[in-house]
């Protein structure tokens, strides 16, 4: 599939984020973004599912698109397989014939609340010894049997392989089990779950992308990037238009984007987000939210280490609109240029009911956990903001609201 990435901030702007949608609008009226005139943009902005078999190639640019305020409608769900793989087929980690089957121990399925623990100092060295997330508990189960597509297989109930280069699941309750594969996932339905694979995808590209449904899931995978010598996705799990709801992002293994998870409601936890990929003009989040969207938002006992000076390991922004109901509890992070974004930006509305508690800052990459600092943006006098319990990984000092 073809790719034609939007170009970044100047160098003076990569450092250190500054999210005014105010911008965006002008960037694209003057339709100089990148290059592309403004169909370019709009036809980005607005990508269609498949209806035909055709061999064109359509234009698939990043952007961020401001949400919108309709909800998904729910849908029943029906669990369906990816179905049983012929007895000839092999099972690899990753594309090709003779790749093992994966050895890395799957965790079991994490609560809905972040687990209390209290494990002492250090936790950064080896994440798994102080409970929390890392190679030897996130993404796919050892002993997990993975079928290539489109190799083994290419489709299965309520998904196919499109043939401009991406898996479409269009069937509410879709369940996708068990595949290799190293083209992106795209949902068009509700409820669909996929669990126990890896995905790994080219430069410019997202694993798995959600658009315009609810009670999406994406469990126990390992997604990852790749292009030659360089290695750097665009997104891992994305929403892509803002108006998804409900997503829930656990226990997968994801590296080398430049964003490892950006959703605006549901549940990200338990999941181990590493290695980050950067080419210049990037913003490089762990996980982040655009604003706009006020739904429960939860960030719960995940391992972010963001090894470069900009932008996060987790971040609330409000480029779209206020940023509220956001709980960001017992994280272990670090990197970034402010580890963590508590959501109040300059110019934008008051956040409420923002909870930062009970996270753990590493100064593994930068001695005040992030290039400039480990936490920014947070308004102590939001009405039901809180900070509280946040701590140094290494000395377990108490940190301050920023």
């Amino acid at each position: 599939m073809t790719t034609n990435p939007i170009s970044g901030p100047s160098t003076a702007a990569k450092r250190r984020r500054r999210p005014f949608a105010a911008l965006w609008a002008v960037l694209t009226l003057a339709g100089v973004l990148a290059g592309c005139d403004k169909a370019d943009i709009e036809a980005a902005l607005n990508p269609k599912p498949a209806t035909t078999t055709t061999t064109t190639t359509p234009v698939r640019k990043h952007q961020n698109r401001a949400p919108s305020t309709s909800v998904p409608s729910a849908s029943p769900t029906t669990v369906l397989d990816v179905g049983t793989p012929a007895p000839t087929s092999p099972s690899p980690t990753s594309p090709g014939p003779t790749s093992p089957t994966p050895t890395t121990p799957g965790a079991t399925t994490p609560p809905t609340t972040a687990p209390a623990t209290n494990p002492g100092t250090g936790c950064s060295a080896v994440p798994s010894r102080c409970g929390y997330p890392d190679a030897t508990n996130s993404g796919v189960p050892a002993g997990t049997t993975l079928k290539r597509v489109p190799e083994d297989i290419s489709s299965g109930p309520g998904w196919t392989v499109d043939p401009r280069g991406w898996i479409q699941v269009d069937t509410a309750g879709t369940v996708i089990d068990g595949i290799t594969t190293k083209l992106s996932v795209e949902i068009f339905a509700n409820n669909v779950t996929v669990k126990n694979s890896v995905i790994q995808v080219g430069f410019d590209d997202w694993a798995v992308a959600v658009r315009h449904v609810a009670g999406a899931v994406v469990d126990h995978n390992t997604l990852r990037a790749t292009n030659g010598t360089s290695q750097r996705g665009m997104v891992g799990v994305k929403t892509i238009y803002g108006d998804e709801r409900n997503t829930t992002v656990t226990a997968n293994n994801i590296s080398n984007f430049s964003n490892g998870v950006q959703i605006y409601s549901g549940l990200i936890q338990d999941n181990y987000i590493h290695d980050m990929g950067y080419v210049s003009g990037d913003h490089v989040n762990g996980t982040t939210s655009n604003g706009g969207v006020t739904d429960q938002l939860n960030i719960l006992h995940n391992t972010v280490f963001n090894q470069y000076g900009q932008t996060d390991a987790i971040s609330l922004f409000e480029d779209f609109g206020v940023e509220a109901n956001r709980r960001i509890e017992n994280n272990l992070v670090a990197g970034g240029g402010y580890t963590i974004y508590g959501g109040a930006n300059p110019g934008g509305s008051q956040t409420s009911n923002i909870k930062i508690t009970g996270n753990r800052f590493s100064r593994m990459f930068f001695p005040n956990s992030g290039s400039y600092g480990p936490a920014t943006a947070f308004d102590r006098n939001g009405p039901g903001n809180v900070w509280s319990g946040n701590l140094w990984d290494d000395t377990g000092a108490t940190l301050p609201a920023p």
